[in-house]
């Protein structure tokens, strides 16, 4: 099943050379289970011709607004009526004129105009000038209090060569903001801070202490919360997978720059989840320089550090009566995944910021962390030590 199983959708084409995008725009939005109907204005056939859209789509594309293959010939306004939405990738500064004025001289201006309750989305194509241009300017905003839902525009290189704004969003972009907009938006208004993916120990410059997190799971609920309407800072280790479209990435290495960058950003938060695979251990004096296996007889021994506790954060939030395993700073709230009883802190320490139930912590104290421990002394006040031993 796809995120827009079930969708159709009406996909307009103005003059522009991102119309080359658009192609695998359609491609993407049926992969998602949508239905398009790809509608051409003249300049639009210029760039991309209606066959090549006819044959991605499998369906007719309509060009003129006399099209007779509609049977009562109102293509304008039969295409809006069974609609889900009228997305125009590229919108010219043409179009958008048009579209601002209510000027409707062809097929795409005239659907626009006739579409009733159908979203209206569109996303601006053109010269940097010409976006930047006080006219353009003050269309946006005219379609913006008239409802219409402007995606972008980008900055980058343009095929003038010239760079800045007014460069069409990437395929991928553009359907991320389509499959957002038919979200609910439970979280409008929120800010919901996530963690995810591995943390990597320096060991020296070459190796590192690590696990094979892929972080699927934290970048997942960033791009689901993020289609919910809500602002979205993820604190990401290192992974392969791509930034989730709209959503803020601070990448860090490090458990104990995980932990600072967390504790930066708690207090902007109404929404804290944490998916991180924490590493337990650091070392306390990574070296410089990459160690020789040569040397691997006579180096020095490496002391290790444990990682910030995993509940530093939580004595100063009074538990939630609704759920275990939540504690709510009112107004704002901390969600984990973890549910582990203290008594397995050693474990639980690899869910970081984990929260666990609160009843038993008043029944007995949660044990001690010990902030640093050298390898082979033993902390008698730490649960590590006790467990496993020097």
């Amino acid at each position: 099943m796809g995120d827009l199983d079930n969708k159709r959708i009406v996909l307009g084409l103005s003059g522009g050379i991102a119309c080359y995008k658009t192609a695998e725009l359609l491609r993407r939005l049926q992969d998602q289970g949508g239905v398009a109907d790809v509608v051409m204005t003249d300049a639009a056939t210029h760039f991309m011709t209606p066959t090549t859209f006819q044959a991605l789509s499998g369906r007719p594309v309509y060009t003129s607004a006399w099209d007779t293959r509609i049977p009562n010939s109102m293509a304008h306004i039969n295409l809006t009526r069974d609609a889900d939405a009228i997305l125009i990738a590229p919108a010219s500064a043409d179009l958008i004129a048009k579209l601002a004025h209510g000027l409707a001289d062809d097929l795409l201006t005239t659907l626009c105009l006739a579409r009733g309750a159908c979203p209206l989305l569109v996303a601006p194509a053109m010269n940097r000038e010409m976006w930047e241009h006080p006219a353009t300017q003050r269309n946006i905003r005219q379609l913006a209090d008239d409802g219409v839902i402007v995606l972008g525009p980008g900055c980058g290189d343009q095929a003038c060569g010239e760079t800045g704004d007014g460069r069409m969003l990437e395929p991928h972009q553009l359907l991320a903001e389509l499959i957002a907009f038919f979200q609910p938006k439970v979280l409008s208004g929120r800010h919901v801070l996530i963690t995810a993916g591995p943390t990597a120990e320096r060991i020296d410059p070459v190796r590192v202490i690590s696990n094979r997190s892929s972080g699927k799971t934290g970048y997942a609920l960033a791009q689901a919360a993020r289609e919910a309407g809500a602002t979205v800072t993820l604190v990401s280790g290192p992974t392969a997978l791509p930034c989730p479209w709209g959503v803020e990435r601070i990448s860090i290495e490090s458990a104990r720059q995980m932990h600072a960058a967390v504790m930066q950003h708690t207090g902007q938060a109404d929404i804290f989840i944490a998916v991180a695979a924490v590493a337990d251990w650091h070392v306390a004096n990574a070296a410089d320089h990459k160690i020789k296996k040569w040397k691997a007889r006579h180096r020095p021994a490496r002391p290790h550090c444990s990682s910030p506790p995993t509940r530093t954060f939580w004595p100063r939030l009074p538990p939630c009566p609704m759920a275990p395993g939540v504690s709510v700073l009112r107004p704002k709230q901390k969600i984990c995944t973890s549910t582990r009883p203290p008594s397995d802190v050693a474990k639980a320490s690899r869910c970081w910021l984990a929260i666990w139930p609160r009843t038993p912590w008043k029944a007995r104290p949660p044990p001690s962390f010990c902030s640093t421990i050298t390898v082979p002394t033993r902390n008698p006040n730490c649960i590590n030590c006790k467990r496993h031993g020097p």
